[in-house]
Parts: structure tokens; sequence; C-alpha cells
């Protein structure tokens, strides 16, 4: 069963405080109904062959959300603004089973340009697998252009830490665990086209490599040392069966181009014409886009080409930060064009603002914040999920997002034109 047509907008006082832990009319911005989700579970043709298989735990939920598994529960607490609270009890519970649970299946996904597996775990939640194929220290070749980087898998775990510490919390729940890839992955796959792609190294490392577009060879092979290998493991959102999702072409999408520009890069007054334009055009999108610019400034993410929303609410919703996998790959170099739509926009949330101007202060560092918040990740027992060049470029890199904004008012003020906030706090004071 499909739910037809797209959940109407919230009451204006709704969608003006998308930051609110408990909103005003919580069953009007639910993602699914309980009833819904349950039929689209039950009757799922996945769910019935999960169900015979052995490994996997006898199914006993019924209505009462606390019979659910954690990862059923964030599945149905996503709302058009955010996909957890700020102060989510299931949170803790939901990376902890992540990182430790027995995996009973292990599958290559379709799609995509590098390696990723998809793990399922005896509750039936599922979660995508990112291994390591960089050593923390090591930095992007300057050389490479940014559709060849790799994708690593501490940047997935440090964009879900950055993303929750700025208030966003759009980025799925992501935690860091050693997987052995003979027990977990080799032994257990029935994916044939992986299972064939193991060998053990001169070293007596085991390896695999699986297929896709990019570094899936037996040159760019992913081992363990000799059978641990470290990975990324982030909860997968519902299925698209159940929630369809629009992906969007980012206007100040790159040109993956070694010798074209974008329009973007060539047109200074690119943004007033964005700004005519639905979606951007009304709402919150374009403050919306504004705050994953910011995100993605501050760990030198150029991989946006695109972004996702769920169908079901429409243009009022916020985007879903989604693959962040080359993301933190320098700490020397900022990257000045990541923020040229604030530049060129001079728009952006006032609680957004708000946030960052905290997360400048001396005893709320953002440095300070994500290196306490990365320490709870079960890797960070292995070594810190990024260096301390990588935290200290994210206090020099909010310092110009912070320069930026003040700029934009300046200018604002100076032609007369519109404030550069977007006023989300309603009557709360400013």
């Amino acid at each position: 069963q499909k739910i037809t047509g797209s959940i109407p907008a919230p009451p204006a006082h709704v969608s003006k405080r998308p930051w609110a832990p408990n909103p005003t009319f919580p069953h009007y911005l639910r993602f699914c109904s309980l009833r819904f989700c349950f039929q689209a579970v039950y009757f799922s043709s996945t769910f019935r062959v999960s169900a015979s298989q052995e490994g996997y735990d006898e199914v006993q939920w019924n209505s009462s959300s606390e019979s659910h598994p954690p990862w059923l529960r964030f599945h149905l607490g996503i709302t058009r603004w955010e996909l957890y609270p700020q102060h989510d009890p299931n949170m803790e519970l939901l990376t902890q089973q992540i990182a430790t649970q027995r995996i009973v299946s292990a599958v290559q996904k379709s799609g995509g340009t590098q390696l990723k597996l998809v793990m399922s775990f005896p509750n039936y939640g599922q979660a995508l697998f990112k291994p390591m194929k960089q050593e923390r220290e090591e930095e992007t070749n300057y050389n490479l252009y940014y559709f060849s980087d790799f994708e690593r898998h501490n940047a997935e775990i440090a964009a879900f830490h950055l993303d929750r510490i700025l208030g966003y919390r759009r980025v799925p729940p992501a935690v860091g665990r050693l997987v052995d890839v003979v027990k977990e992955i080799k032994d257990i796959t029935t994916d044939r086209k992986l299972a064939k792609t193991f060998f053990t190294s001169p070293v007596g490392n085991v390896c695999f490599y699986g297929q896709c577009s990019y570094y899936c060879s037996t040159e760019h092979a992913v081992c363990g040392r000799p059978l641990n290998l470290e990975a990324s493991l982030a909860v997968m959102l519902p299925d698209l069966s159940l929630a369809p999702r629009r992906s969007w072409r980012s206007p100040w999408r790159r040109s993956y181009s070694r010798s074209k520009l974008a329009k973007w890069e060539t047109e200074p007054n690119y943004c007033s014409t964005i700004k005519k334009t639905a979606p951007y055009n009304k709402g919150t999108r374009l403050v919306d886009f504004m705050d994953m610019v910011i995100l993605d400034f501050l760990m030198s993410n150029m991989d946006r080409h695109h972004y996702e929303t769920f169908e079901k609410f429409g243009n009022s919703t916020s985007l879903l930060h989604l693959d962040n996998g080359r993301a933190f790959g320098r700490h020397s170099k900022d990257e000045p064009s990541i923020l040229v739509p604030l530049q060129q926009c001079c728009r952006i949330r006032r609680s957004t603002w708000l946030r960052l101007r905290l997360l400048s202060l001396p005893q709320y560092h953002i440095s300070d914040v994500m290196r306490a918040s990365l320490s709870t990740d079960a890797l960070h027992k292995v070594a810190p999920l990024l260096t301390e060049p990588h935290l200290a470029a994210l206090s020099r890199r909010l310092k110009t997002v912070l320069d930026t904004v003040s700029l934009c008012q300046k200018q604002q003020k100076e032609a007369g034109r519109e404030s550069v906030f977007y006023d989300d706090l309603g009557s709360l004071e400013k």
C-alpha cells in the first residue's frame, strides 16, 4: 500500500520554529501513521524473507512504542523539520545497537560510485557500511579533483556529530565500528559478486573490493588488520517504497568538469535569479539550503551536487544532509567556493546565526564541543576520529562564516535591502 498525495504544510507558527523539540502539532508533522508503518513492514516481501531466515529475532511488536526496536522508533519519529528530536532518549540505544549488535547479513548496495554495504541486524534494523580507505592523518591530494576523492568513514561519523552540534539533526545517526571482515562479511554474505572479490594480501590481511564505479579493484581493496576493519555504519532511512524521497539538483552544483565553470562561478548576481525560482522563492527552502552550505563549508565538503527531501512533506520541509563521505579531506586549506551561496544571497536563519555565535565563544568553542562529542564514539578508543588540525580548521572556518554574515549585514544595510536574517524565532527575544 501507498499513501498518495502530500501532507499539507503546518500552520505558520509551527514552520517558523523547526528547532522546537516538541512541535505543537506532533500528529500533523508525523512522518507516517503507526498503522501504515506496520502494514508496510509486515507485508513487505523483504520482511517476509527475513523472518524466515535463521539469526533474526522473533517479532513481538505491538502498538506500544516501548515494544519497537530503536530503528523503528527512529523512523516513526521523523518529522518534516528533523530526523530526530533534540533530546531523544532513543538515540543512545540506537547508536549503541548499531555499534555492537550481531550482523546477520551483509550485501553490497547497488548504485553509487564507491564501495558500500548494507548490514542487517537481528531486530531487522539496517545500516549503511562504509569502510576505512584513508588514514586519519592523510590529506586529500591537492592535484585530485573533488569528484575523484575517496569517501572517508570517519567523515560520515564526524558529519553526524557536527550536524547535531549545529542544531540541524538532518544527518542520519552514524557510528564507528571494528568489523571482522571474515566473520561479519565474507562468511555471512549472500552476495556472490561481493564474495568473489575477497583475497588475502601478501602480508596476510584479508581484503575485498566489491563492484562499483570508482576504486573497486585489487589496487584499491579495503583490508582488515589482519581481520578487523574500521568502518562507519549509518542508520538506514525508511525504504523508498515506504517513504519516497525526491532528489533536487543543487543550484550551486559544480560543473564536474576539468575545464568548464558552472554558471554561479561566472555570474555575481546569480542568486537573484534563484530567489525568483521555485522552490527557493518562498518558504524556508533558501535558508534550509544555506544551513547545508554552512555545514559543508565547515567540514570542507565540495561534493554536494544534489540533496533530498521526503516527498510526503512537499516543499515545506528541511533538507536531508546525506552522503558526507568526501568531507574532512583537507585541514590545511579552506575551500571558499563552498560558501559562495551565502555570499551571493546574504540570507541565513537567525537561529543558525545565534548557534554559530554561541559556538565561537570560549566556553562553547566548536572544536572543543566537537572533540567531546566524537569521544563518545566506539572508534575513539582506537584513535580520535578527527585529528587536532581538523578540529582547529573547524574554528577557523566558523570565523569565516561569521565574518561573511557580518559583511552581508553591512552590504544589505548600505543598499537598503532586506535583512540578512530569516526570523524563525517568532516572538522570542532577538
